[in-house]
């Protein structure tokens, strides 16, 4: 048998490995492209979602603006409420406070109207899921979480409106910021914060089938618990099985922070249990409503 050349066989793994070597250095640039494409892509979707919640946000501020039921129970009945309570009840349960009962009112109503007129969305949202329109926007070319997004971002401009007029009512009817523009800014904060965290309670609500119905039941819930909290009156007022209850539902601890942002005191301890207790609802109900929110969009 001949001999093989080692020239040959040199030759042919200096090739082999030139071979490799480029095959190599073309998977690597496939990679870098793909994952080029893949950045690129992403920060497309995630500018297409910001872009089309706020465009669903801005439909929504509009829609709410033309129904009655949400302009009454946003502006009208907060404002007329603040009215009555200081008006009517002012004097007498001021003299169980250390301050003025506006203090304690303008936040009251604040938080609660803030829940109460998201009742009013809840109805908006279920009109919207018994006529097809939430079905209709779930076929178009839009990020699936649009609607659930801006949404959310409608209610937290929704409570911010109410929650400005609501003091600036209280403004003509006593209420000073004994702690300046950081005060005011906290004020209208934390309603924010609570309707960000009631907004999922609000969605499960209005896509249910019975969502008529139960809309009913927590805008009760709601009216009775202006009734139980810190700002109706002081806690120690409450019989003693009570108190606890009451100082721990979620309207007291956001009425205390709003009330401290005002006339001062310790803000920190409220303000972090009403953050708290935003997470909490949005974890507990979050993925109740998107469920809730998918089922009527393919229902």
């Amino acid at each position: 048998m001949p001999a093989e050349d080692p020239a040959m066989n040199d030759a042919s793994v200096g090739g082999g490995n030139a071979e490799n070597a480029s095959t190599g250095a073309a998977v690597d640039e496939a990679v870098r492209v793909d994952l080029s494409t893949s950045s690129v892509l992403g920060d497309q979707a995630t500018a297409g979602l910001v872009s089309q919640s706020l465009v669903e946000a801005g439909r929504l501020l509009r829609r709410w603006s033309r129904q009655p039921e949400v302009i009454t129970s946003t502006l009208i009945f907060p404002i007329l409420l603040l009215l009555m309570y200081d008006l009517v009840l002012g004097r007498s349960l001021g003299a169980m406070q250390e301050t003025d009962a506006i203090y304690g009112f303008v936040p009251m109503i604040a938080v609660a109207g803030a829940m109460y007129g998201a009742m009013g969305t809840a109805m908006s949202l279920y009109q919207e899921r018994q006529s097809g329109l939430l079905r209709r926007f779930w076929v178009l070319p839009i990020h699936r979480a649009a609607g659930l997004a801006g949404r959310l971002l409608a209610e937290c401009g929704r409570a911010l409106a109410a929650t400005i007029v609501v003091v600036v009512v209280g403004i003509a009817l006593g209420l000073r910021f004994h702690e300046g523009w950081p005060g005011v800014i906290g004020v209208l904060i934390v309603p924010v914060i609570v309707i960000a965290g009631f907004t999922p309670v609000v969605v499960m609500v209005g896509v249910s089938s019975a969502g008529d119905k139960a809309t009913e039941l927590f805008a009760i819930v709601v009216l009775v618990g202006m009734f139980f909290n810190s700002g109706f009156v002081p806690v120690q007022n409450y019989p003693g099985w009570l108190q606890p209850v009451v100082r721990a539902q979620p309207m007291s601890c956001a009425i205390e922070a709003m009330r401290n942002f005002t006339v001062g005191g310790p803000v920190l301890v409220p303000f972090l249990q009403t953050v708290a207790w935003a997470v909490g609802l949005i974890a507990v109900f979050g993925v109740l409503a998107v469920r809730g929110y998918r089922r009527a969009v393919q229902s």
